[in-house]
Parts: C-alpha cells; sequence; structure tokens
C-alpha cells in the first residue's frame, strides 16, 4: 500500500507520516516511511536549490525532480511495495505537479509523465492550511528561514494547484488543528484502506 503525504510547506506532513506509522506498526504492519527530494544524487542538487533556484532553468528543474522520483520508485517504492510493506511518501509527484506547476509548467501533463513509471498511491492524504499558517509554521515553529520554494506568493500559487487537483485517490485533511486532531482525521480516512 502507498500513501502519500501532499500539501504546502508547514501542513504537519512530516509529524503527521511519523504518527500513521506509529499507528500501523501497533497493528503488525511493516512500515516504510520515506520523502522526496530523497537524499540521493538528484535530491541532494534539488535540495541546493532551495538557496538559489535560479541557477537552473524551469526544464532543468523539473527533470531533476523527475530523476529524483525515478531513482526513488527503483530503489525504495517499488521494491518496499513488491515486500508487501505499507510505504509513506512525505511528497511524491502531486507536490511536483504543484510546485512546478507554480514555476509554469502544465500540473496534468507532470502527473501524467509521472504515472508512466511511478506507481499511483491507494491514498493521498492532501493537508490543507493557509498560506499565512504554514509560513508562521516554518518560521517561528521550525525557527527556519523560507527558502526560494517557500516564500508566500510561490506557496499561494502551489496551494492553488493543490486545491484544483481532483482525482479519487485524494482525501483532503484539514491541517490547521493540533496534531492529535489531524492525526485523528488521518486514521479515519485511512481506516477504509486498512
Amino acid at each position: 500500500m502507498l500513501i502519500a503525504f501532499e500539501g504546502i510547506d508547514g501542513t504537519g506532513k512530516t509529524t503527521q507520516i511519523e504518527l500513521l506509522a506509529e499507528a500501523l506498526r501497533q497493528r503488525g504492519l511493516s512500515v516504510v516511511t520515506t520523502r522526496e527530494p530523497t537524499d540521493g544524487q538528484y535530491g541532494r542538487k534539488i535540495r541546493q536549490l532551495y538557496k538559489n533556484r535560479k541557477s537552473v532553468t524551469p526544464e532543468e528543474e523539473l527533470a531533476l525532480f523527475l530523476d529524483d522520483r525515478r531513482e526513488h520508485v527503483a530503489q525504495v517504492i517499488g521494491p518496499a511495495l513488491a515486500s508487501g510493506q505499507v510505504v509513506l511518501t512525505d511528497r511524491y509527484y502531486y507536490s511536483t505537479a504543484a510546485y512546478q506547476g507554480a514555476a509554469g509548467h502544465d500540473p496534468q501533463k507532470i502527473i501524467a509523465a509521472n504515472e508512466l513509471f511511478a506507481p499511483v498511491p491507494d491514498m493521498v492524504i492532501m493537508l490543507e492550511a493557509p498560506v499565512s499558517l504554514g509560513v508562521h509554521r516554518v518560521q517561528k515553529l521550525r525557527g527556519e528561514t523560507l527558502n526560494d520554494f517557500e516564500q508566500e506568493e510561490t506557496l499561494a500559487r502551489v496551494a492553488k494547484i493543490f486545491a484544483s487537483l481532483n482525482s479519487p485517490n485524494i482525501r483532503r485533511i484539514d491541517g490547521t488543528g493540533a496534531a492529535g486532531v489531524v492525526h485523528e482525521l488521518i486514521m479515519k480516512a485511512v481506516a477504509g484502506l486498512l
């Protein structure tokens, strides 16, 4: 089973993945948690763009995300699914569609290109929160400076694209509440899959 966590920065994806992984392990399931960009060769290049996104063209940036995902699917996601494990990924190709879409690419074409090689998730947990709250959490709770992908005007465009994505596997979850409250909403959504 593959569950992708999506949403703008600061919606609580990382926290919620940890909570869900723990809950599933308590039910006796073998769980792999992973994230994109990865720590692989392409993921490291993407992380360098956090400081200077202008160092590559939008086409080169999109290619890096696709290469990173191909490697991720081949080395982590594919083998884990093949061995019957539950895979929880912190971002997947819906993020690429939204963030690269905000940079001018066609989100639907990005999704179509990814679905040629990347497994379609059984469920996408789309965590939703106002951009202002996401920015507040990144700056105040994490104590981080906004990177080139996290600027407020960019996130507003990204949120709009996330809101427009319409796929039967997407479950929209209110990410504004306390972590425990959001976790309960996610458990209700995932119960059907289990």
